[in-house]
């Protein structure tokens, strides 16, 4: 196996965008939906690479910071990145493309079946990032059932946390996911934008160049509130109902301090 120092990517100076994910957040799946229709219209070139919930939050008590079932979701996200890491090192940067959107589909694009309760909501959730999971998927993408063999290999970390420092880097700390550096490594860089529903077509490029605009002004450096809708996603269940209904996201999650 490589060493977490050969699995870096080197910098392209093609690259347009370098867009840091986690696969279990569901802000950075929606923006990277976002993207991916700016990317269709722009013909961008992007370089997705990993930034690891579980790691930004490694110093943080999960019992006090956020709803029980947090913990085990950021740990699936880097068991899959782990996943990604590895599928990276032997196939090359352009394979994060066609993961990451099957990853993220499997995780959002699933509506939870009728009637179920929320025991079995969060018992369906605990799969992710388990073999029954990921194996499927490699093999949809015509990749090696082996490589869920990296779900647990800790060694990984040292790259996905060096990844996850160098986003961070980009923006400062007190940040969440996504991160997008534009123009990089010399352009402008974010935390964001957090969405809770994905742009039309029509819609797409126009708002992101506001975005690219606004955030590329040398004073500027934060727009934000809390209050927000809840993702539009089909496993979170989100009926015609729900949509323009807000919450009070504290942090990037619906967490409350005890």
């Amino acid at each position: 196996m490589p060493s977490p120092s050969e699995l870096v990517p080197a910098d392209n100076d093609h690259d347009d965008v370098h867009f840091y994910w986690d696969p279990v957040c569901p802000f950075a799946w929606i923006t990277s939906r976002w993207l991916k229709k700016v990317q269709a219209q722009r013909e961008y070139a992007v370089d997705w690479r990993f930034i690891s919930l579980r790691i930004l939050n490694k110093n943080v008590d999960y019992d006090t910071h956020f709803p029980p079932e947090y913990e085990a979701g950021h740990t699936a996200g880097l068991r899959m990145l782990r996943v990604a890491a590895q599928v990276r090192s032997e196939h090359g940067r352009p394979a994060m493309d066609t993961l990451y959107s099957a990853l993220g589909s499997s995780v959002f694009d699933v509506a939870p079946p009728s009637g179920e309760s929320s025991d079995e909501t969060t018992e369906r959730r605990r799969k992710h990032g388990s073999p029954e999971h990921v194996v499927p998927i490699l093999k949809a993408l015509d990749l090696s059932p082996d490589f869920a063999d990296a779900l647990d290999d800790t060694s990984l970390d040292v790259l996905i946390e060096a990844e996850t420092d160098e986003a961070l880097s980009l923006t400062g700390k007190d940040v969440g996911t996504p991160i997008i550096s534009f123009n990089p490594p010399d352009g402008v860089a974010f935390f964001g934008p957090v969405i809770s529903r994905v742009p039309s077509d029509e819609d797409a490029v126009p708002l992101w160049d506001s975005v690219i605009t606004l955030a590329s002004f040398p004073g500027f450096a934060e727009m934000k509130r809390s209050l927000r809708e809840r993702p539009q996603l089909a496993s979170f269940g989100i009926t015609e109902a729900d949509v323009g209904i807000q919450e009070d996201w504290h942090g990037g999650s619906r967490r409350q301090k005890k």
